[in-house]
């Protein structure tokens, strides 16, 4: 605004404050306003906005109460014709003071906020007109959720290539983009991550680009208005170029997200990305300088100097505001050298930085963090989601621990869609199982990442005045599948999904869950020893276990699980609470199982106390590259690109015209993917070349080659019983074209065509193409085809009829993926083809996978009850290799989802039994248990303490 251009009504607005304020009894924040407006008449308007001594935006006492004002009575995200909601009963997790203030009582909601908490009065009941009262029983309510990382909306699900907003190729420097700009209202998993709890989220840019743009916290639900800017909370002033909306509006924090590290590299490397942002910043401080340099001439009267117009800049104003503190800034980081380049240029150029996001190697390097400029960042991080690329490889689930022990704070969030927005609990939930407490578990999901969006005043806390998003849920929050039975969003209902036709959406949550102990928060393992490991190896501990060949004892045992003579698994032993149980093991064998085993045999060795745990078989993991690849993203530390048939020559060296190969030959055993599966009881994994559908990778080929079984704990390929069986299957691989790379698959017909040809024995069986499709076309070994789509799934189908009729076999089919394999269950189960659910909780990332089963809150079948209520046999499995060391935690969670209709036996064979059928592994010799301290195999308390191996005669102890 030039300065001559004072011709605000500024007695207007001291009028209408006046008033506005004396209706709220507020004479001391009158007297302030006031005050602050005459001391600021004569400035012009852009450097009262841009002054630390006279700036509103800066006047965080005034801004809050203002806000705080304007909230008493109405939110401005309500919408008229809401119902006010008392819930009664509840045991409310606030998120205030760290999360130690839990209180048990009612929470009001009415007008979109919060309006009471604690003790609701009858007066004030009976003053509340369209009052919706529910019955809380004593469960646990949180306030929603906030995922502080997420790319909803820019990367839309199902994933296509007309909504793909993710990253700008127009340079690194990039502060005047905004995520908004491209945020797709239509997108899935909006509802997927309310059912989750979700309710807030930060919609960033993506990581490649230096700074890569503005972003915005948003709520969840979908407003009449079905705009993006209608879901923005606190939209910035400067959002629609008018600055602020009144002269002295409050303060509202902006949003920018930065980036460092290896994502960058198209454009340079580490040391061009670290120019890039300091010639930026450079270049904003020459602006800032300028105004403030104007600003002095204004405020000191020397109207003289004034001739020209304030000086801005649309290209850096973001920046400029980041140096005037008005920016929280989300800055995507890996390791120790980046962190350290930014810590450096937030003092070099003296503005804060509010979050560190993935930061793998911030636990290592506190002192650093903590000399940021302006304070300690918030630390962003996945709980267990570590080693996909070389600067995640020293990440580690005792990260949030560590840090929270430094006194910086901490929170989880999911990179949706790397992991699914819906699932940002359980983020939580794994932190809180590898030592962070329960308080600080619950807080990096709720009000330390409102706190570090600069919104706490209003998201993320349940307090008088806060936001009506709620969460009531069906046990507490920190137990492994806790589920919202209720979801507010504004006090607008969300979960239930409200009905679109006149029949009501009658979901049930939380059966079984209906004891005390599903209301208690979760035991867990003691980590100590590894936490400090951790820390004394720089990231890196030893995951092998002290091998011990001599006699191992095994005390205070409840339970011991065994397989029989047919494979099955059975429950060998069971003891009293007052009597446990002890058990003996000699080069890797069981010599006695009884009371009083020490007793009798009077034995030394290692005596190992199990703490009320159980031993039973260990688990079976399939679907992931594990033990082909150290690192993802890194080519050399894997097996290689795939040979792909139907899009090139095969070399004439191979002679073969599909190029079928063996994943036993690409084999690296000792990867720390494996080892820390196997030390999380996953002592199998069944292999092969098939690569999952995932977002950064185009998919697999059609012929897949031959999968390998192995024991993830072995040392090499030549340790007795390392390689359980070095041909388990043949996998192929049909789908439609990845979204992102569209030129590296051929149609869907041409699959089929190929795989109808290969499968009718039209090539010689002389060679391994023509061998192995004509055994699985005969049934002597199980076919494996990864397709998620139901109408590719229905093709198959008619195609395995055909066969089997051409050539009066019985083919072994198995579904591999098969995300819409519900629509199909019948027609599944009558062809007598197996499932193998990988992932096991779906989620629609690409077209083939957009009609999910998303089981409670949003639908009672899942897809796994649908399947094994049509007598489908099922197994699972994972796609990504860091997830192999979850599969015990998806068993259970599987199990919780079904409501009661499905059995801890019938998970355990789906990871055991089950998985082996499906992908033909014949009976395992000498199969390894694995002893578990605290509990069972299913128990959130219990961690493994060691793996009894028979075949190779000794106990891993860990």
């Amino acid at each position: 605004m030039r300065p001559n251009a004072l011709n605000y009504p500024h007695h207007c607005t001291v009028l209408l404050i006046t008033v506005g304020l004396a209706a709220f009894g507020i004479l001391g924040t009158i007297v302030s306003l006031n005050t602050f407006i005459a001391n600021s008449q004569m400035l012009p308007y852009s450097c009262r906005c841009t002054s630390h001594s006279h700036s509103l935006c800066f006047s965080k006492s005034h801004t809050w109460a203002y806000t705080a004002i304007l909230q008493s009575r109405v939110s401005d995200r309500f919408e008229p014709g809401t119902n006010a909601t008392l819930l009664r009963n509840c045991t409310i997790f606030t998120g205030e003071n760290n999360g130690t203030v839990v209180v048990h009582g009612d929470i009001l909601l009415d007008k979109g906020i919060i309006k009471r908490l604690g003790k609701v009065t009858q007066r004030e009941i009976d003053n509340t007109p369209n009052l919706t009262i529910i019955e809380a029983n004593g469960a646990w309510v949180t306030p929603g959720l906030v995922d502080l990382h997420s790319h909803l909306g820019i990367l839309s699900t199902p994933v296509l290539t007309g909504a793909f907003e993710l990253n700008s190729r127009n340079g690194p420097i990039l502060p005047w983009l905004r995520s908004i700009d491209a945020m797709n209202t239509h997108d899935d998993a909006y509802e997927l991550a309310i059912a989750g709890g979700v309710t807030s989220a930060q919609i960033l840019p993506g990581s490649g680009n230096a700074i890569a743009g503005q972003a915005f916290v948003i709520k969840l639900r979908k407003t009449k208005e079905r705009t993006p800017s209608s879901m923005i909370i606190e939209p910035p002033h400067s959002l629609n170029g008018s600055d602020l909306l009144y002269e002295y509006s409050p303060f509202r924090w902006r949003h920018l997200k930065q980036a460092s590290g290896e994502n960058i590299d198209y454009y340079g490397n580490r040391m061009d990305s670290a120019w890039s942002m300091r010639s930026a910043y450079h270049e904003a401080r020459k602006v800032k300088n300028a105004q403030d340099e104007y600003c002095a001439n204004a405020e000191a009267g020397r109207w003289n100097l004034l001739n020209e117009p304030f000086p801005e800049s649309l290209q850096w104003e973001m920046l400029v505001d980041v140096l005037r503190g008005r920016v929280k800034i989300s800055n995507h980081c890996y390791e120790a050298v980046d962190i350290d380049s930014i810590v450096r240029l937030t003092n070099e150029f003296k503005f804060p930085l509010a979050s560190f996001h993935h930061a793998s190697e911030a636990y290592l390097v506190p002192d650093l963090l903590k000399r940021t400029w302006g304070g300690t960042p918030t630390i962003a991080l996945f709980a267990t989601n570590y080693r996909y690329k070389r600067e995640s490889y020293r990440g580690s689930e005792f990260a949030p621990r560590i840090l929270a022990d430094e006194g910086i704070p901490v929170v989880m969030k999911t990179d949706h869609p790397a992991i699914n927005n819906r699932y940002l609990l359980h983020e939580a939930q794994q932190a809180h199982h590898f030592s962070l407490p329960d308080n600080l578990a619950l807080t990096s999901v709720t009000s330390v990442p409102a706190a570090a969006a600069g919104l706490s005043h209003r998201i993320g806390v349940l307090k008088k005045g806060a936001d009506a998003d709620i969460v009531l849920w069906d046990s507490h929050p920190l137990q492994i599948g806790a589920t919202p039975a209720k979801v507010w969003i504004d006090g607008i209902i969300q979960i239930p999904v409200p009905s679109k036709t006149d029949t009501q959406n009658n979901v049930e949550v939380g059966m079984g869950k209906d004891g005390e102990e599903w209301k208690q928060i979760p035991k867990t393992p003691n980590w100590d020893r590894e936490r400090n490991e951790t820390l004394d190896w720089d990231g890196l501990p030893p995951l092998q276990g002290r091998k011990r060949q001599d006699a191992v004892t095994f005390i205070n045992v409840q339970k011991v699980w065994l397989r029989n003579d047919d494979g099955e698994i059975t429950e060998a032993a069971s003891f009293r609470n007052d009597t446990p149980g002890t058990v003996i093991v000699e080069n890797g064998k069981i010599t006695c199982m009884e009371f009083n085993c020490i007793v009798r045999q009077n034995l030394s060795g290692d005596i190992i106390n199990l703490k009320g745990g159980s031993i039973s078989p260990g688990l079976m993991t399939y679907g992931s590259p594990l033990g082909l690849q150290e690192i993802e993203g890194e080519p050399s530390t894997g097996d290689g690109e795939l040979l792909d048939a139907l899009q090139r020559n095969i070399p004439r060296l191979l002679d073969d015209t599909g190029g079928v190969v063996r994943a036993v030959d690409g084999l690296m055993f000792g990867t720390r993917n494996a080892l820390l599966a196997y030390r999380s009881g996953v002592t199998l994994a069944t292999s092969s070349l098939a690569r999952p559908v995932l977002l950064t990778v185009p998919g697999g080929h059609l012929i897949a080659g031959l999968s390998a079984t192995f024991r993830t704990g072995s040392a090499h390929a030549m340790e007795s019983g390392a390689i359980i069986q070095d041909i388990a299957a043949l996998h192929v691989a049909v789908s439609h074209s990845h979204p992102m790379f569209e030129g590296n698959s051929v149609s869907v017909s041409t699959q089929i065509a190929a795989l109808r040809r290969l499968l009718h024995g039209w090539e010689s069986t002389n060679k391994e193409t023509g061998l192995w499709f004509r055994r699985a076309s005969e049934g002597t070994v199980p076919l494996i085809i990864d397709v998620d789509n139901a109408d590719i799934m229905a093709t198959l189908l008619i195609l395995k009829s055909e066969i089997e009729n051409s050539i009066g076999s019985r083919m072994k089919m198995v579904f591999s993926g098969a995300t819409e394999a519900h629509l199909l269950a019948k027609e599944i189960g009558e062809a007598d083809v197996g499932i193998i659910l990988s992932p096991i909780r779906p989620f629609p990332a690409v077209w083939d996978q957009r009609r999910i089963l998303p089981g409670p809150p949003l639908t009672n079948d899942t897809t796994l009850v649908t399947l094994l209520e049509h007598g489908v046999t099922v197994g699972i499995g994972v796609r990504e290799a860091w997830q192999a060391r979850n599969t015990r935690f998806d068993l259970d969670w599987a199990r919780l989802e079904s409501n009661g209709r499905i059995s801890e036996h019938q998970v355990y064979a789906m990871a055991t039994t089950d998985l082996e059928r499906l992908l033909g592994v014949r009976a395992v010799e000498g199969v390894e248990l694995v002893a578990f301290e605290g509990g069972g195999l299913f128990d959130w308390s219990s961690k493994a303490a060691a793996v009894i191996s028979p075949q190779r005669g000794l106990v891993d102890v860990f």
